[in-house]
């Protein structure tokens, strides 16, 4: 009776996941992936990602199907036919182009949690850090963390200016065999060389497990930073307006 009281109380429909398509070389790995699934599944929580039936990918969403919740999967058109093999679940949103895909799976969201994955996975985990950081959005990032890190440039995301403050998001490890240890270093050596403010520095917190990341989640409560205007997420407009004054 607990648990149902629990699932009850969930703030979110829809959590989206940033995750490989391939399922990389340890079994711990598609373990976090798959009990992600369940811990969703056992919230109430639907499922956004990157549309893929292989890899973690094809895991995450299949526990999350198997587990009777909506699934989305945005993809690419040109990524088709790489990412997706066999029976695809839930509903898939085919999107012209990478950027289209981050915003689409934005748009459904309530907040975002990374697994393992490559240079894809990262570059969307860390833009949409970036993002929290400018205040495009306030929403919750949390991070699966298991044994390796890649560190990455980050393109700058497209935004447009809405006079509001910004919010500070948390983003979450779960630090499973050190994955994100060498992420964690690099953002405190950020901090160090006055890189990243101390503040920033908060957004992060780690778990051990997928519970409690997900209760993390549920606790979230957005620090706010009057430090510069909000920036809206729509990233539809892929340019600002001809008429549009930055300056203002």
């Amino acid at each position: 009776m607990e648990i149902e009281a629990e699932v009850e109380q969930s703030k979110f429909k829809r959590i989206c996941v940033f995750c490989g398509s391939s399922q990389g070389k340890k079994t711990s790995y598609q373990d976090a992936a798959i009990q992600l699934g369940k811990e969703l599944v056992s919230r109430n929580i639907d499922l956004v990602y990157g549309g893929g039936s292989i890899g973690l990918m094809g895991l995450v969403s299949q526990a999350v199907h198997n587990g009777g919740r909506h699934v989305i999967g945005v993809i690419p058109k040109t990524l088709m036919p790489r990412e997706l093999t066999g029976v695809t679940v839930g509903e898939v949103k085919a999107v012209a182009d990478m950027h289209q895909r981050k915003a689409e799976m934005a748009k459904h969201s309530d907040a975002f949690i990374a697994l393992p994955g490559g240079y894809g996975t990262l570059e969307e985990l860390l833009e949409v850090i970036a993002w929290a950081q400018l205040g495009i959005h306030d929403k919750p990032v949390i991070l699966l963390s298991l044994c390796f890190f890649e560190i990455l440039l980050m393109p700058c995301a497209v935004f447009v200016v809405e006079m509001k403050f910004i919010y500070l998001l948390q983003v979450g490890l779960l630090n499973v065999d050190g994955y994100y240890n060498s992420l964690l270093s690099f953002i405190d050596k950020a901090v160090e060389e006055g890189f990243i403010s101390p503040s920033a520095r908060h957004i992060i917190v780690s778990a051990p497990t997928a519970e409690e990341l997900v209760k993390k989640l549920e606790e979230y409560v957005p620090s706010h930073q009057g430090v510069a205007s909000k920036l809206s997420w729509e990233m539809e407009q892929l340019d600002y307006p001809e008429e549009y004054d930055i300056s203002s």
